[in-house]
């Protein structure tokens, strides 16, 4: 490529890295041409032509961070915005005042990734119609957008628009694609560029790289990071066409700031991505809006599978999910059909890195899940393990795979996958990897001190709560269940408390704490009860802080509401050593653990990360442009975390689902989870300091560290999670203050408060007047509320799900449903007492998880616990932001730098012999707020976002 431009006859001649250019005195012309290109060609006259040159990018390797990066066969990056407070728009570089008098021609090289089954697909040899405008080069328009309006007209300048032409590369993972554009002179900063797929199939869109000639200082070019699909031309060829997609250089900008060439693109792409509320959607479309989750039943299935619809009323308050639009059934109007995959947006969906893992993992849980069931021959799905000897044996010993005539109906299931296994030699046996709790110590689960201790370093670390006043009470009336006041007395606390103290004492000391399941679950008691196989009460779980930090459990209050045919029954369960008591004692944490696991996969996990998020990540799209520097810095904790919960609604939280399936709540979980958003949801305590001092876990001391004065010293959660939640206000903090310098222009951003608005109006509506919101007012509050957001996507996520499969895989540990009642409740049941009493160990594995439901839950946790090879952490350089801003590259190199060292303290931290509740002999160490891991089942890292 060769740019001429009028050499002035006092020119002298320069050669660098191939080209040759001629330098004059101002107002004359610049001559670029390939240093061997004949002296005699490049005198001739040719039309003025203009480029505008930017800064050298950084090289940030292969395509490893989300944000303006360069692909793997470009390392040039765009121009970094201007370092003025509160204005992302660059000031003229020396390129653009080049461009201001000169002209150019621009090489616009488009880097698509070939997909299996996609665009690498329309691609093969049968693929004749593609092939054909592949050859003549009208497969991919590219049209250049000015930011600068016409002077003349004050309208936009038209663009520059040339058909891409393939060319040959060898790279098997993208697919080149060419344009040459003559940019005129006074063309202005290209502030964006429209495609055209007109292709018959979508394309995925990594970069459009504009090539240009090296400038005095060095400038070669801008990359313009797409990372979309885009879907193929259809109908008429206008701005609005389906096919047609505008990506907008990498500066990120407030709305006031838009250059006003680029505004109305601006304005329509956010209309596009609303859309009209209205048909059904289909999942090529990109349009993100809100309904209700009316979709959790399928009454046209049978009326057993009808359920109600969360959010929208009163009674079922719900946050909200990604709207559909698919039909309404005909049984119940109310209820969406579900028929079909469930719609996300197409750039929500997996990567095809992170699908193959997804379904290769999933097919490997499920045959691990199925595998046990086919063998239990199905007579029974109710059927409990025999002996503990068969449930050691599925992580010692393995399963053989069952022969074809005994799959039943899973014959059609997994064929070809069984048939893989079966015909390759070492694959005849499927076994669960050991979970980290049992490779340390197999009989860890029956000792209190390890109940006590995964209250606060297990995967429920945010129930356990300070107990700020005694007796304990009920906030329920009384009048429908019962005495507020808890059977735990005074004197049951002290006798377990071996009279070192008073309760009063020990309350005043801050020295007692519970698990508090009573008012949430109370009310389902009876309801729950109904279903066979399972049962419920509501309970309260009493700790006491011992001088070495530890926790002693002291007692366990199991209540049954009085109902039309039963008065009401509760009871207090203590630490024995008479035999009888001790096996009670045992049932009765074996009940409240299936409790905590309730509360921990349907409030603490699924209602506070996984739903509370998905209107944030709709409200984002609708109100911010890809431009606006917040949508930048949510976007990358926003990544695959409605297609995750999409995939929830197909097969984990619908009616018949595995969560009905296998936890105590049954039919009634997803109801529960909606009194748990009534009752406890609030945004301002979704803030990890907010979230410790509600549950008095600690209290506000400006003196110590974090602002905050632990209530438990070694509490490794809260411990590492402040460390974790410092580092991201600090990064918050600096890239806020970068875009907005003072509170006028926060209220002033239109975008932004519409966003802000729309949260809380909409996505979470239902609580809209709820306490709890903070104006976006600030600098200050609007960090906060960002941080916030952050963290629930990372951080607590990360806490909740990834020691799943470490603490959870061994189900004795963490039952996911209680299925027989206490031998002792009244009136007593004489045939299971007496059971009781001749074989307490087998009453206690009655009471836990049948075959199938044990071996189901172990193996979706095995699945969720494990990392993606694609996965994306928390202050990785694969996430760093989009632009080459000096401030804010600085500020996130610093956020990468602080959580690498936190790495170091943990590590340190579970070393320390005096840190009883995170190091000792058989303890597993508490990694779960490490940042890094590698893929797998790793029980550490943090990823970005929701995103398994």
């Amino acid at each position: 490529m060769a740019l001429l431009i009028k050499p002035s006859p006092s020119s002298s001649t320069q050669t660098c890295c191939g080209w040759s250019w001629s330098t004059a005195a101002a107002q004359s012309p610049l001559v670029l041409v390939p240093a061997s290109f004949p002296s005699s060609l490049s005198r001739r006259p040719l039309p003025s032509l203009l480029v505008q040159f930017g800064r050298p990018r950084r090289g940030r390797g292969n395509r490893i961070a989300i944000g303006c990066v360069a692909s793997a066969s470009s390392s040039a990056r765009s121009e970094a915005p201007s370092s003025s407070k509160g204005s992302s728009s660059a000031a003229a570089s020396s390129g653009s005042a080049a461009m201001a008098a000169a002209a150019a021609r621009v090489k616009a090289v488009a880097t698509i990734k070939a997909t299996v089954g996609g665009f690498l697909d329309s691609l093969r040899p049968s693929r004749a119609i593609n092939d054909v405008k592949d050859l003549i080069g009208r497969s991919l328009y590219l049209e250049l957008v000015s930011s600068q309006l016409d002077a003349k007209t004050g309208q936009e300048k038209p663009t520059l628009r040339s058909y891409a032409h393939r060319v040959a590369d060898n790279d098997d993972e993208v697919v080149t694609y060419e344009a040459d554009f003559d940019v005129p002179a006074g063309f202005g900063e290209v502030g964006a560029v429209l495609v055209t797929n007109e292709h018959h199939t979508e394309m995925f869109l990594e970069d459009i790289r504009l090539m240009m000639p090296p400038s005095s200082s060095g400038d070669v070019g801008v990359v313009i990071r797409c990372r979309s699909w885009v879907q193929p031309k259809s109908g008429g060829g206008g701005d609005d066409a389906p096919g047609k997609r505008v990506f907008f250089a990498n500066k990120p900008y407030l709305p006031s700031q838009t250059p006003p060439g680029i505004w109305s693109y601006r304005r329509k792409d956010l209309e596009q991505k609303r859309g009209d509320g209205r048909g059904q959607r289909k999942s090529t479309d990109r349009v993100y809006d809100y309904d209700t989750y009316n979709d959790l039943g399928d009454p046209d299935n049978g009326a057993d599978k009808t359920r109600p619809v969360l959010g929208g009323t009163k009674q079922f308050p719900y946050p909200r999910r990604c709207r559909t639009g698919r039909p309404m059934s005909t049984k119940d109007p109310k209820t969406e059909t579900r028929s079909g995959d469930n719609y996300v947006p197409r750039d929500e969906a997996f990567s095809e890195e992170k699908q193959l893992q997804f379904s290769v993992k999933t097919l490997q849980s499920v045959l691990h899940a199925a595998v046990p069931a086919v063998q239990s021959t199905l007579i029974d799905p109710d059927l409990g393990f025999p002996s503990f000897f068969v449930i050691d044996k599925l992580f010692e010993d393995g399963v053989e795979l069952p022969r074809a005539e005994q799959l039943g109906f899973l014959a059609g299931v997994l064929p070809r996958l069984l048939q893989k296994l079966r015909d390759s030699p070492g694959d005849q046996v499927l076994l669960f990897d050991r979970p980290a709790n049992v490779k340390k110590d197999k009989f860890a689960w029956l000792r209190d001190e390890e109940f006590a201790r995964e209250t606060l370093a297990g995967m429920n670390p945010y129930a356990i709560e300070l107990v700020r006043e005694f007796p304990l009470k009920s906030k329920l009336d009384p009048a429908v269940y019962g005495p507020a006041e808890s059977a735990i007395t005074a004197e049951v606390l002290e006798q377990q408390m071996r009279r070192a103290m008073t309760v009063a004492e020990a309350v005043k000391q801050k020295r007692l704490f519970m698990l508090d399941y009573h008012d949430l679950f109370l009310p389902y008691v009876h309801r729950i009860r109904a279903k066979e196989h399972t049962t419920m009460y509501g309970s309260r779980t009493v700790f006491f802080l011992c001088d070495d930090g530890t926790l002693r459990l002291l007692a366990i209050e199991l209540t049954r509401p009085a109902s039309p045919a039963q008065p009401q029954w509760r009871r207090v369960f203590t630490p024995s050593t008479d035999t009888t008591e001790s096996w009670l004692w045992r049932m009765a944490k074996s009940h409240v653990r299936a409790h905590d696991s309730g509360h921990h996969e349907l409030v603490s996990h699924w209602l506070r990360t996984h739903c509370a998020v998905e209107p944030y990540i709709i409200a984002a799209n609708r109100q911010l442009s890809e431009m606006h520097p917040v949508y930048q810095l949510l976007r990358p904790h926003f990544r695959y975390t409605m297609r995750i919960n999409a995939l929830a609604r197909s097969a984990l939280i619908n009616a018949g689902g595995i969560i009905e399936l296998s936890f105590s709540p049954q039919k009634y979980a997803m109801e529960l989870s909606s009194a748990a958003y009534d009752q406890l949801w609030r945004f301002d305590t979704e803030a990890l300091p907010a979230d410790l001092i509600r549950r008095g876990m600690a209290e506000e001391d400006p003196t110590a560290e974090h602002g905050l004065r632990l209530a438990i010293e070694d509490y490794p959660f809260a411990n590492d999670g402040l460390l974790i939640w410092d580092a991201i206000k600090g990064w918050v903090q600096a890239y806020v203050s970068r875009f907005y310098p003072d509170a006028g222009s926060v209220a002033g951003d239109a975008e932004l408060q519409a966003f802000w608005a729309e949260v809380r109006a909409v996505g979470h509506g239902d609580k809209k007047d709820a306490p709890g919101w903070p104006a976006l007012d600030s600098p200050e509050s609007l960090a906060h509320a960002l941080t916030t957001i952050i963290w629930v996507a990372s951080a607590h996520h990360a806490a909740v799900n990834f020691g799943q499969y470490d603490f959870g895989g061994y189900f004795p540990n963490r039952p996911s449903i209680a299925r027989t009642n206490m031998p002792v409740e009244e009136p007593v049941d004489a045939a299971a007492l007496a059971t009781f009493l001749d074989n307490p160990d087998q009453a206690l594995r009655e009471c836990f998880p049948s075959q199938v439901q044990a071996t189901l839950v172990m193996a979706v946790l095995d699945l969720l616990s494990t990392h993606s090879p694609d996965e994306e952490y928390l202050g990785g350089l694969e996430t760093a932001p989009w632009s080459d801003d000096a401030e804010v590259q600085a500020a996130y190199g610093e956020f990468n730098a602080r959580l690498k060292e936190i790495e170091g303290i943990i590590d340190a931290r579970n070393a320390d012999g005096r840190l009883k509740n995170r190091c000792g002999a058989g303890i597993v160490p508490y990694q779960l707020m490490k940042p890094f891991s590698e893929a797998g089942l790793t029980g550490k890292g943090i990823p970005n976002s929701t995103s398994i």
